[in-house]
């Protein structure tokens, strides 16, 4: 009977401590909060990279229109008929053209076209034939303070 009493009496302290608790918690929080605007910043930074390559894949979608019909205009489609829009010009040279493209747009002229994209908020953008307007390290200006189309008017 001594034996019982004493497994009774004696307590069971195996667990964790409220402050070992709260310790792990604060560890946590910390961790969390170096590791959320990390995480932020390279989403960001994908989407421009994102916006950018679609605006890279339809550069020679107007370059094919060009060979075609002399000029930017973007009014037929690549079997010649009437175009119900700019971006419908270039999808009839690729029908896998991203939906981030936004703008496709000739100068008045024909000498010149603008291209826009935007994924999540992420503009970027081209004009050429010649380039003006682009960066120097891929040819695609990656518009990242642009809140409206930077092609819009062109």
């Amino acid at each position: 009977m001594h034996s019982l009493r004493q497994r009774i009496n004696t307590r069971d302290e195996s667990g964790f401590t409220l402050i070992e608790l709260l310790v792990v918690l604060i560890i946590i929080g910390v961790l969390l909060a170096i590791a959320i605007p990390s995480y932020l910043g390279f989403q960001k930074k994908a989407q421009q990279t994102a916006a950018q390559s679609d605006v890279r894949t339809a550069i020679p979608d107007a370059e094919a229109y060009y060979s075609d019909y002399g000029d930017y205009a973007f009014s037929k489609l690549a079997d010649g008929t009437a175009a119900g829009s700019t971006i419908a010009a270039l999808q009839s040279y690729d029908q896998g053209l991203s939906s981030a493209v936004q703008t496709v747009a000739g100068n008045t002229a024909g000498t010149e076209y603008c291209i826009s994209a935007q994924v999540s908020g992420n503009w970027a953008h081209v004009i050429g034939p010649t380039g003006a307007g682009t960066d120097t390290t891929n040819g695609v200006v990656n518009d990242k303070t642009a809140t409206t189309d930077p092609c819009a008017g062109f």
